[in-house]
């Protein structure tokens, strides 16, 4: 099964919770959260509309899917209240058929050099788990969000 034709069979509404480390060192903060899965451009992406919290405050996100077949790259372009203001994240990465699909990008933060940023989506036909990391600039990852949902 294609890349996009993994996260298609995932079109609709799943439910459960998003957790977010907004210090590697503390416990992560959870609440509910909802992903709704569907497509735009006449299928040829996948959309991934999310609602979650943090203490209490609600947050949204969204996730655009494309797949360049010529040059096998899976792009997406990433926005979210909470972690990325009133800038959209193009990302870049890889998926095999079957498997997780993997971008990343980076975002500035003056005075130092760019932080990196990950996107790993785990589709299958009864769970959908989302897992972001925060890329350090010498390399190091923080897990930084964590949702796992099943279908409504």
């Amino acid at each position: 099964m294609s890349v996009l034709a993994q996260l298609k069979a995932c079109t609709g509404r799943w439910t459960g919770t998003n957790r977010l480390w907004v210090d590697p060192d503390k416990p992560a903060r959870s609440s509910d959260a909802t992903v709704v899965v569907g497509t735009a451009g006449q299928g040829r992406f996948v959309t991934m509309a999310y609602t979650w919290a943090d203490e209490g405050q609600p947050q949204d996100g969204l996730i655009v899917v494309g797949f360049e077949k010529d040059r096998n790259a899976v792009t997406a372009h990433w926005l979210d209240s909470w972690h990325n203001g009133v800038k959209v994240m193009r990302m870049e990465g890889t998926a095999e058929p079957g498997g997780p699909l993997f971008v990343r990008g980076t975002y500035p933060a003056p005075p130092g050099p760019d932080w990196g940023w990950t996107i790993r989506l785990e589709p299958s036909a009864d769970r959908l788990r989302i897992v972001m990391h925060n890329i350090w600039p010498e390399g190091r990852e923080d897990l930084a969000v964590e949702a796992v949902l099943s279908r409504s």
